[in-house]
């Protein structure tokens, strides 16, 4: 695998939660490793944040052009160019064409290869073909991945909450039902589950980056919710939150939370060490809403981080409740 894939999966550790700890099987560890490995490369081309966009750009054959970097730092905050803009939605189109190729390939391993088709470029689009026929896998939560940050380069802002928990079935579910799709445990009743999990934690994710987010030209917090609480988009560039940016804040965490008690009986339903997986997944976000709540719900002055102890234990009693 190249460099840049490589510091790729290294942000692995940066995440709220576990995505291949060392408890599981090596085959599941590399596995969960590939779809992390996908999820992360669309978002930092989503976000303008691959380590090397040309490369990669000449990589998937996107003509594209990449545009000249700002001039200033200060210029590169903010919403980006439309020349920014047109370059990641063909470096995305770019990645689906080669998602199609992965499973091109998938479907037609080497000794069946058909003549002219054309083998996934990029390594972390080469690292999903062992995956698609060993478990199963559709394209249909790769492509919803993708779509996720193709509307974020579109739409900014989320007029209601059901406005962002659609958002979130492009951009946080698929990841759960594909740990689901792997582990070869998938029903409708723990895809529900899931679903909640992944929407909780995509939430708890956006509460910990307002700031950040803010930065690139996003707001992830209703328009309605901003309203009910006074909030403006002024109030969230602020060094600190004051008080109605705290009150805005908590009411979504008791939002994510809410989410996580529906989803939380999915680890109950599984044992071994899949249980041990899905109870860190969940306790990550129990973690992550702690360690907003300990902040004061003031977001802005800096990222809460959760305490990797407090998620630790967390996680066993997670473990050993089945919720």
């Amino acid at each position: 695998m190249d460099q840049t894939a490589g510091v790729t999966l290294e942000k692995a550790s940066a995440e709220n939660f576990p995505v291949a700890p060392f408890f599981l099987p090596a085959a599941w560890r590399g596995d969960l490793m590939a779809v992390y490995g996908f999820a992360r490369l669309v978002d930092d081309a989503g976000d303008g944040d691959l380590a090397d966009p040309a490369g990669a750009a000449r990589l998937l054959g996107v003509e594209t052009p990449l545009p000249e970097p700002a001039a200033t730092p200060s210029a590169q905050c903010g919403p980006p160019a439309p020349g920014e803009v047109a370059f990641r939605l063909a470096l995305l189109d770019g990645l689906e064409r080669d998602l199609d190729r992965a499973f091109e390939a998938a479907l037609h391993p080497a000794p069946c290869h058909v003549p002219g088709a054309d083998r996934p470029r990029h390594p972390l689009m080469r690292a999903l073909v062992p995956l698609v026929n060993k478990h199963g896998l559709t394209p249909e939560p790769f492509r919803r991945l993708i779509e996720a940050n193709r509307v974020d380069q579109t739409i900014a802002r989320y007029a209601t909450w059901d406005d962002l928990v659609g958002y979130c079935t492009l951009s946080a579910d698929p990841v759960g039902r594909l740990v689901l799709a792997i582990a070869g445990v998938s029903t409708p009743e723990r895809i529900e589950l899931s679903d909640a999990i992944c929407t909780a934690l995509q939430v708890v994710e956006h509460l910990q980056d307002v700031a950040e987010d803010l930065a690139r030209g996003r707001i992830y917090l209703p328009a309605e919710d901003l309203a009910r609480f006074g909030v403006t988009e002024a109030d969230l560039a602020a060094p600190s939150a004051d008080g109605a940016v705290r009150e805005l804040i908590a009411f979504e965490a008791e939002r994510a939370r809410t989410l996580l008690d529906r989803g939380a009986p999915l680890v109950g339903t599984v044992r071994g060490r899949l249980r041990l997986l899905l109870a860190g997944f969940t306790a990550g976000g129990y973690a992550a809403l702690a360690a907003v709540e300990d902040a004061g719900y003031d977001v802005l002055a800096q990222q809460a981080k959760p305490d990797k102890r407090r998620l630790a234990a967390r996680a066993a009693a997670i473990f050993a409740k089945g919720r």
